[in-house]
């Protein structure tokens, strides 16, 4: 297998996911852009490689301003990846951390879990519906399916939320199999996650705008005009974000 098969397998997988998954991202997004019309925010979480799903829509150019990712250090990868896969399926954890994020009733959370089977995925989900959030989940059915729950109730993330977007990643995430490979390689959750975001933010953004709400869309802070219109912008947003306080150029106005 090859640099180009990849890519092509690639290609093939992301056009299931336009295919299968459109309604469900269009779904989604709806709910998005009813929580940050009615003045609330839109949340993504994943743990271990997961994170950096929920990361790439947050703060960043050409995305929405009231996202808000939690990321929780001890379930990423930084702080030693082992540690992070043990995290993970730890019973209770989710009850400590999710607190000191600014979850409100009426928000859209979006947790993205490939195998929607570890402990802190699904007790988000339940917490979340507890306190009142609108739930999507972004996983892999396939693999989901086919795995038991790791959380005491038995349930897996995709039986908890409000809407199911299939990442349509195969079973164990990789792609590619060789009779030179012992098990199956290159993954594909990494790059579908992205890509369902980037699609349902981008409908939040027509969506807001069919109501007549300005979509508040961040600039590149690397375009000339870029600093001046993220300022403006956020400074309509510091209730809401207090943190965005440490941006430059706003602290101490």
């Amino acid at each position: 297998m090859s640099a180009l098969e990849y890519m092509e397998k690639t290609e093939e997988i992301l056009g299931k996911v336009k295919k299968t998954q459109l309604e469900k991202i269009k779904k989604a997004a709806e709910l998005g852009s009813d929580s940050i019309a009615n003045g609330g925010l839109l949340h993504t979480f994943g743990t271990g490689h997961s994170h950096l799903v929920a990361a790439d829509i947050y703060l960043r150019a050409g995305g929405l301003l009231p996202v808000q990712a939690i990321l929780e250090p001890s379930l990423m990868l930084h702080e030693q990846p082992f540690k992070s896969g043990e995290l993970e399926r730890l019973p209770g954890l989710a009850e400590r951390f999710l607190p000191h994020y600014p979850l409100n009733s009426g928000d859209t959370l979006v947790i993205i879990s490939n195998s929607g089977r570890n402990a802190v995925p699904i007790e988000t989900a339940l917490l979340g519906k507890e306190m009142g959030l609108k739930l999507v989940a972004i996983t892999s059915l396939q693999h989901s399916k086919n795995v038991s729950s790791r959380h005491p109730s038995g349930k897996k993330l995709y039986q908890l939320v409000d809407v199911v977007i299939d990442n349509c990643a195969p079973a164990g995430d990789a792609i590619l199999e060789s009779k030179d490979a012992p098990v199956p390689y290159g993954a594909i959750s990494g790059i579908t996650g992205p890509f369902i975001l980037q699609a349902l933010t981008s409908e939040i953004v027509k969506l807001l705008s069919s109501r007549g709400i300005e979509p508040p869309v961040i600039a590149s802070g690397n375009l000339d005009w870029g600093s001046e219109h993220n300022e403006k912008l956020i400074r309509k947003f510091l209730k809401l974000l207090p943190w965005l306080q440490r941006y430059q150029g706003v602290r101490g106005n």
